[in-house]
């Protein structure tokens, strides 16, 4: 059987890393062992960081709407049962920028919700 050496592969395999792990600090982005290390917990914290990412905008839209919503007189979770009542299908995120940009239609459709 012939001999298979390995020295392309394997640097192929450590080149995809480093090229991964540039920008990285001290011996995360050079030493092979430290680098993948640095890489599985780095896409850890991407996978729960892009979840609580979506969490804060969310409570962000909901703070904006609960704002826009007190020159109504109005709370919030009366709001949004009313609006998912209704045949008004707007989401937090569209309903958070209409009280930010655009004062006057976003109070059109809480009129429109509150009847």
């Amino acid at each position: 059987m012939a001999r298979v050496k390995r020295g392309v592969t394997a640097k192929a395999k450590r080149k995809k890393l480093f090229a991964a792990t540039k920008g990285y600090r001290h011996g995360r982005k050079g030493v092979f062992r430290h680098a993948k290390q640095a890489l599985l917990k780095a896409a850890a914290h991407r996978y729960r960081d892009s979840r609580a990412k979506k969490r804060i905008a969310r409570r962000a839209w909901i703070v904006t709407i609960n704002a826009a919503l007190t020159s109504h007189n109005v709370k919030y979770s009366v709001f949004i049962d009313k609006l998912n009542k209704s045949d008004v299908k707007l989401n937090r995120k569209v309903l958070a920028g209409l009280a930010l940009n655009y004062p006057q239609e976003f109070d059109a459709v809480v009129k429109k919700v509150l009847g």
